[in-house]
């Protein structure tokens, strides 16, 4: 099995950044003062965000590989500033196609923020 693991953080400037280019300006997104209001206390990634880091880890597992579907799931929020470990990690294959698990995990607190599995022909 080969796995590719990154960490980072994302910066509220990223954040406002992915919310010009996709459109998603969601203040939980954007709007630190509406943020520090809501249960997660400050802005968050949007899952959009979080995924395309996920799919340059794909691309590292499997290069020019079709993605032919991804689940996945945000049992908790990323905030801005916080470390995260990125991780890929692929769970079965076959010469036509590959099923990789994907995880995103808060580094602090090692709280998952992400996972799920995707699916590529290869």
């Amino acid at each position: 099995m080969s796995r590719v693991v990154r960490d980072l953080s994302f910066t509220q400037a990223d954040f406002d950044a992915f919310a010009r280019l996709s459109g998603d300006d969601n203040p939980i997104h954007v709007d630190p003062d509406f943020s520090a209001r809501t249960r997660f206390g400050k802005t968050v990634a949007h899952g959009a965000l979080l995924c395309s880091v996920l799919r340059g880890l794909i691309e590292e597992l499997a290069p020019g590989a079709r993605q032919l579907r991804q689940s996945t799931m945000y049992p908790a929020p990323s905030p801005a500033g916080m470390p995260l470990r990125f991780e890929a990690e692929t769970i079965s294959q076959t010469p036509e196609k590959m099923t990789i698990s994907l995880k995103v995990t808060r580094l602090d607190d090692g709280e998952t923020t992400c996972v799920g599995e995707t699916e590529i022909a290869r």
